[in-house]
């Protein structure tokens, strides 16, 4: 798989160019973050912008299980190209937070399989596949959530949420800032739900940052909403 030539361009060129952007701090703070790899993003999609789109190669980059190569390849696959059962694939394989973060926010987002995933990933088994799931119902709640049932998620966040694994958690989490955030009729029911279940209510929160703890969240932005 290294030696294959894509467009011009080797997987193996492309995983020696990796190689060289390689940064111990960098690996030291990202590992801290369950994300195995040493390379700036910044570095990163200066890479994807010179390559520019060319889906092949991104295939190839992904199948070598490298994250800091599966990151490139999500900068520069085409999206609607892949399969449903690709993109299943896709989401089970990836290991790393990040790669799953910007394999749904920026792949599956924006593919026609988006609603059928969804539907199917927010009853999965799997709790780092159910919080795909709910990263894309949290996509519908801000962006088209005609037809979403607002309050049945509310009782399954107030029901599930406390004490689900970390990143389903924070997912749902996120859906229900969601939800108080865009939906004034859902609003005090979101707080409550926040201020009852404390979640993330002791996050570290940098400097000039929003904190994740719901009815903060909820209420930060719906102030910045106002004002504008």
């Amino acid at each position: 798989m290294t030696g294959t030539s894509v467009a011009g361009t080797t997987v193996a060129e492309v995983m020696a160019e990796l190689a060289a952007l390689e940064d111990p701090r960098a690996r030291e703070v990202n590992e801290k973050r369950g994300d195995d790899h040493g390379v700036n993003l910044g570095a990163l999609r200066a890479v994807a912008k010179r390559l520019k789109t060319q889906h092949d190669l991104a295939r190839a980059l992904w199948e070598t299980d490298d994250t800091a190569a599966r990151l490139l390849a999500l900068l520069i696959c085409r999206p609607k190209a892949f399969g449903r059962d690709e993109l299943d694939a896709m989401v089970r394989e990836a290991r790393s937070p990040k790669v799953h973060d910007w394999l749904v926010n920026y792949v599956v987002k924006k593919s026609p399989h988006a609603e059928g995933l969804r539907v199917a990933w927010s009853a999965d088994p799997d709790p780092v596949v159910a919080s795909a799931g709910w990263a894309l119902t949290t996509e519908r709640v801000a962006k088209k959530p005609d037809g979403l049932d607002l309050a049945g998620l509310l009782d399954v966040i107030e029901a599930e949420m406390r004490d689900a694994p970390d990143r389903l958690q924070w997912a749902m989490n996120h859906c229900l800032a969601q939800i108080g955030i865009e939906h004034p009729e859902h609003r005090a029911r979101a707080i409550d739900i926040g201020e009852r279940l404390r979640v993330l209510e002791d996050y570290p929160t940098p400097p000039n940052c929003t904190s994740p703890f719901a009815p903060v969240w909820i209420a930060e932005m719906v102030r910045r909403q106002e004002d504008r």
